[in-house]
């Protein structure tokens, strides 16, 4: 057995909410195996924490990787302009061997702030080889993904036959790590048949589904829709959902079902008010997502001041930093399927954990209230440590990945 013993660390555990301090936290074989003061493991390898926050790695819960050569493009668009730019003019041109390199770079910048799990909503299949890019390149990373494969929103849709395929070759060894979902389009955007067959596609082959929702442009009410058609269920994570009316909200929270929600790119792109507050109140399974690079920045922790911020704004409760930090860790976890692997300190989870360097300028005199703290104040420049699994992961982009970016970027800026 491999022991990996972090001594002496300001643990902030997230399920509850508790901050111990001075405390050790032992991994055996990747797994947390204990956490209090004074441990001790025989032959264990031993990390000091000393002047280290650990708390659970976050959960990325929305996001479409695939866009990491397109930073920036669309600050100043709302979501009609993002999708005209985006999704019409660029995405048709992706090459890919060009999702590989977004994907990949897009994995490394989500590990460098302390994202260790990541739902890539990878809506870019125009061809076989573009998913078996994004999926090779989510698994070089050595990020935990959640990887949903999506038609793309003015392309090919490549048929039950390919999604098969996807599952066949790359996950039906059971690889723990990558594992896979389907993104499909659902009933606020496409016909109840096409929605029919999409959801019993992923659950024949055992697959959670991320859908992009609101009210219309072709159901209304798209939760109540897919009650009608005896397809609601708890393995649906619902993107977004800022227009749908409490009665939504309501059969979501009966289902069991999960929301993602983007503060920052719905703020921007005005999706419609802050959800943050609606959903604790129905008590849904929340996470938040970055969602697209191209308007808002990669990071956990500017993810969070959006949602602390923006969420003071809408209706409902209004959140607290304890409750935007369980968005985006163990309630994040739930929200992508995988709340019994990650997401807290809880004996027996997965060892996807961060280390921030507590002395640091920014986060000095934060003892006071180190939950508050890390929410209001922690950058990805404070990270000392990300583990996946109990083994440290690579946070920095190799050279050629770098050129490879911005030949990316040059090329597509052109077409």
């Amino acid at each position: 057995m491999r022991h990996l013993l972090i001594r002496n660390g300001l643990l902030i555990d997230t399920d509850p909410i508790r901050v111990l301090a001075g405390h050790d936290l032992l991994v055996t074989d990747g797994r947390i195996a204990a956490v209090g003061p004074g441990l001790t493991a025989e032959g264990a390898e031993v990390l000091d924490a000393t002047d280290r926050i650990v708390l659970p790695g976050f959960v990325d819960a929305h996001r479409h990787t695939w866009q990491t050569a397109l930073r920036g493009v669309a600050t100043d668009l709302d979501l009609g302009g993002y999708l005209d730019l985006v999704a019409k003019r660029f995405a048709p041109h992706h090459r890919p061997a060009e999702v590989h390199t977004s994907t990949l770079a897009g994995a490394l910048e989500a590990l460098a702030s302390g994202i260790t799990t990541l739902q890539d909503f990878a809506h870019i299949q125009f061809s076989p080889e573009h998913a078996d890019a994004a999926v090779s390149a989510l698994r070089a990373s050595g990020i935990r993904a959640v990887f949903a494969h999506g038609k793309p929103v003015f392309g090919p849709d490549l048929g039950a036959e390919e999604v098969r395929r996807v599952h066949r070759e790359h996950f039906a060894s059971g690889e723990d790590l990558v594992t896979m979902a389907l993104a499909p389009t659902g009933p606020s955007y496409a016909p109840m048949d096409l929605a029919r067959r999409d959801w019993q596609l992923a659950r024949e082959l055992g697959l959670r589904m991320f859908v992009h929702t609101g009210s219309g442009p072709v159901a209304e009410r798209p939760v109540h829709a897919l009650r009608d058609a005896g397809l609601l269920g708890a393995d649906i994570t619902f993107v977004h959902a800022n227009s749908l009316p409490d009665e939504e909200l309501d059969l979501i929270a009966r289902a069991g079902a999960a929301v993602a929600i983007t503060p920052a790119v719905e703020a921007r792109m005005g999706h419609g008010a802050p959800m943050i507050g609606r959903l604790l109140r129905h008590g849904i399974s929340t996470g938040l997502g970055v969602d697209v690079v191209t308007s808002v920045a990669g990071d956990m922790f500017s993810l969070m001041r959006a949602a602390l911020l923006t969420g003071q704004f809408g209706a409902g409760m209004r959140p607290t930093p304890a409750d935007v930090l369980r968005l985006a860790t163990v309630d994040g976890a739930a929200a992508v399927g995988l709340a019994d692997r990650v997401g807290s300190l809880a004996l027996g989870k997965q060892a996807d954990l961060v280390l921030l360097r507590a002395n640091d300028v920014n986060l000095l005199g934060g003892l006071h209230d180190p939950v508050g703290t890390v929410v209001t104040a922690a950058h990805p420049g404070n990270i000392d440590t990300v583990l996946v699994g109990g083994r440290p992961v690579r946070t920095s982009v190799p050279d050629e990945l770098v050129l490879a970016v911005r030949e990316s970027a040059a090329r597509l800026a052109a077409v």
